[in-house]
């Protein structure tokens, strides 16, 4: 008995010194871009992704319902242990449960939130743009997505659509970190491919695209949604599975991967997404030059974003509310907040890579 509290008792204070390293470490990026995030956390997630990268279903779609059925079975015993005594032994194993699950989380991937930025690895200069460099960007974009669009395969209603869909899609997602790993060595290293995952069209209704889970190393893809989104979809999870936890720096490295990509299909997805992003902050800026710049989208780029928009609001309520609330909230614990002078770190680095 005192063996199993003293057991218990090491992994709550070990939770504890976990979360007082963290707070050293996020003032110390340069440590952990050398000795973690690109020496033996790196080793780690390329070990666990190939383990797991042996199976064809994501091993970490199921990992989650075992853990959530787990963490249901010991709260159900603690509502039996208040009437029955033992409430405060239960209590102690949920604190270890999840304490256990935090220091799995920190050890495998969780120091990541604190490496060096992108753009300082990129070499790019994060400034505060003007609204005319956000539109020059935005004009770029579009072109770039229009002279793409009329070279990608359409479906009956002239929608943009993959022949052989994600079961082509995935296994070629890793054409793109070949191209860009020569240049961002960071990027580099041999993982698992991206896996579908089987609940797909439920995931939609929490708005989800995609997830991550360092328990297992995989780089999981909501295969539901319209083709393009799936391409980078992939490619930003693989960027996550590279050790690049924040989610807008993912989001622009996927943009990269896309972008660099030897396939039309993921060229396109990666200049459409980026052209959405950054539409989206001239919107939030200048909703005169926002109408003006959308008059240019070509019809079948129009038709596109119509269908995924429509697509969305198929699943739009209270699940995913509740689900960009946690999701909110989960990035803000690992201070992913951006300053008043940004459009959003994505859109930051692309103007940074404009400029340059």
């Amino acid at each position: 008995m005192k063996n199993k509290l003293r057991i218990k008792g090491t992994m709550i204070a070990f939770a504890f010194i976990i979360v007082l390293f963290n707070h050293i470490l996020k003032i110390h990026p340069q440590i952990v871009e050398k000795y973690y995030s690109n020496s033996i956390n790196k080793l780690t997630r390329q070990v666990l992704s190939f383990i797991t990268g042996i199976f064809p279903f994501s091993v970490a779609e199921f990992l989650v319902f075992f853990l959530i059925i787990l963490l249901i079975l010991i709260l159900i015993t603690l509502i039996i242990k208040i009437r029955r005594g033992g409430f405060l032994e239960q209590l102690l194993n949920i604190i270890v449960y999840l304490s256990v699950l935090y220091i799995l989380f920190m050890l495998l991937w969780g120091f990541n939130y604190n490496r060096l930025s992108f753009d300082k690895i990129a070499g790019l200069k994060i400034q505060k743009s003007s609204e005319k460099e956000l539109y020059n960007l935005c004009d770029s974009l579009i072109k770039r997505s229009n002279t793409l669009r009329v070279r990608v395969k359409e479906n009956s209603q002239g929608v943009m659509e993959i022949s052989g869909g994600y079961v082509d899609i995935l296994p070629r997602a890793i054409k793109g970190y070949e191209k860009i790993s020569a240049k961002y060595p960071q990027l580099s290293g041999k993982y698992g491919p991206p896996k579908p995952i089987l609940l797909s069209e439920k995931m939609c209704y929490t708005g989800i695209t995609g997830i991550y889970i360092p328990y297992t190393g995989e780089a999981n893809v909501n295969i539901s949604v319209p083709d393009f989104e799936v391409d980078f979809t992939a490619a930003h999870e693989m960027a996550h599975q590279r050790g690049f936890a924040r989610e807008e720096e993912a989001n622009y490295i996927a943009y990269l991967a896309c972008t660099n990509h030897p396939d039309l299909d993921f060229q396109y997805s990666g200049a459409i997404m980026a052209l959405i992003n950054s539409m989206n902050a001239l919107a939030n800026t200048n909703m005169t030059d926002y109408k003006q710049l959308t008059a240019k989208y070509s019809a079948g780029v129009k038709r596109d974003l119509e269908y995924d928009y429509n697509f969305w609001s198929k699943y739009e309520g209270k699940v995913q509310k509740v689900a960009n609330n946690v999701n909110n909230n989960y990035l803000k614990s690992n201070g992913e907040k951006e300053g008043v002078e940004s459009y959003g770190k994505m859109v930051d680095l692309l103007l940074a890579e404009y400029r340059k």
